[in-house]
């Protein structure tokens, strides 16, 4: 069948499947590819693709299993019977790995199959740790951190990626294989890419910073941060998904809530977990603390050193210009200092609350960055970007 030889070729050929993925138009993909099979069944092709790329959705396309298909594949989805991947075949270009994905779903390539690597042979994609993790306590500059690394051609920024939340939270195994399924996934993200891969978690991943460092133990991390008034000014505005028990249940905070009904006390309080584990982290060694207001400088001067990375004069210069940029907006949206409004928005009301719950381990966090500066300098590993 002229489809099933085009679905094998894609998998294996990331060359050819890069040239087909830059045709978005049906019908322009149907005669690319029936040209690229060249058997002479060009017509019986084009009709068959045309069929296939005219409606259907991906959860319903025909699944190909494959142990690890070509680089630019990047996986997609975890579940219970495997790894799903699609074809982006591009350096990621947006703030969230998931709207990369989002993109690539709409490529014919990606409506092509689905493309799955089986739940039991995952242990194969093991082997890469990031080279560096970012947590944080949300609305604190992550986003942007992660775009500035993202500056240099040698480095892969992931930004929250659902397939690593998936591994993390994955029902029914114990501590060994959870281990073994978060490195499957992080050695799928780095496949094909570029000589660095950093992993931006979700916040709530602070929670879980001992199984990121039995997974990882030489990988570094840090710890983002910001005054606690101007995070839960941004929740109180719009909330994110950690404040949110059906999505992120409370249980996995260590938190109850039994009107199931989230206020802004539950907010404080799940930002307490968050910044509670990430201080028992910082005890274990291996991370830094970095508040807000470092940043962006603190990109170049601090996090990028305990990376062990040293940046060019050249990824100096295009870590800048993505400082300026508003790093959710568009592209060109300039920047805009929200910290002054946060903080003359918030009420006495919230400032109390902010105090009770979170302004311990605020101060706690800050004489981190405060024992950080008093401290000798430590030699880290130099490494110089391409």
């Amino acid at each position: 069948m002229p489809l099933d030889r085009l679905r094998a070729l894609l998998i294996e050929d990331g060359e050819a499947a890069a040239r087909l993925a830059r045709i978005g138009r049906p019908a322009d993909f149907a005669d690319a590819a029936a040209a690229l099979l060249d058997d002479g069944a060009s017509t019986a092709v084009r009709a068959a693709l045309t069929d296939q790329l005219g409606g259907g959705r991906p959860a319903s396309l025909p699944i190909i299993e494959t142990e690890a298909p070509a680089p630019g594949w990047l996986p997609w989805r975890l579940d219970a019977e495997g790894l799903d991947w699609l074809f982006i075949g591009r350096r990621l270009t947006q703030p969230f790995y998931e709207s990369d994905l989002s993109l690539a779903r709409c490529l014919p390539i990606n409506r092509l199959m689905r493309v799955r690597t089986p739940r039991g042979r995952l242990a194969v994609l093991a082997g890469r740790a990031p080279d560096g993790l970012i947590f944080h306590m949300s609305r604190c500059g992550s986003t942007l951190t992660a775009r500035m690394l993202a500056g240099s051609q040698a480095s892969r920024a992931v930004a929250e990626a659902k397939v690593v939340d998936q591994a993390v939270r994955a029902p029914g195994l114990d501590d060994a294989a959870r281990v073994e399924l978060l490195r499957a996934v992080v050695g799928a993200l780095a496949r094909g890419g570029p000589e660095r891969l950093f992993l931006k978690l979700d916040c709530w991943h602070a929670r879980d910073l001992p199984l990121f460092r039995r997974a990882f133990p030489d990988a570094p991390w840090v710890f983002l941060h910001r005054d606690p008034v101007e995070v839960m000014v941004s929740q109180r505005r719009a909330c994110g998904i950690q404040m949110i028990p059906s999505l992120v249940p409370e249980s996995y905070y260590g938190l109850s809530l039994p009107s199931g009904v989230p206020d802004e006390d539950y907010f404080a309080r799940v930002l307490a977990a968050i910044m509670e584990a990430a201080l028992d982290g910082l005890e274990l060694g291996g991370g830094l603390c970095v508040d807000y207001r470092e940043l962006p400088e603190a990109v170049e001067t601090l996090i990028l050193p305990h990376f062990g990375v040293a940046p060019s004069p050249a990824e100096r210069e295009a870590m800048a210009r993505v400082a300026l940029r508003d790093a959710k907006g568009a592209p060109q949206a300039p920047f805009t200092p929200d910290s002054a409004s946060k903080q003359a928005t918030a009420d006495r009301a919230l400032r109390n609350l902010c105090e009770e719950r979170l302004g311990r381990l605020q101060r706690r966090l800050r004489a981190q960055a405060a024992a950080r500066t008093s401290a000798p300098a430590t030699a880290a590993s130099k490494t110089a970007w391409p």
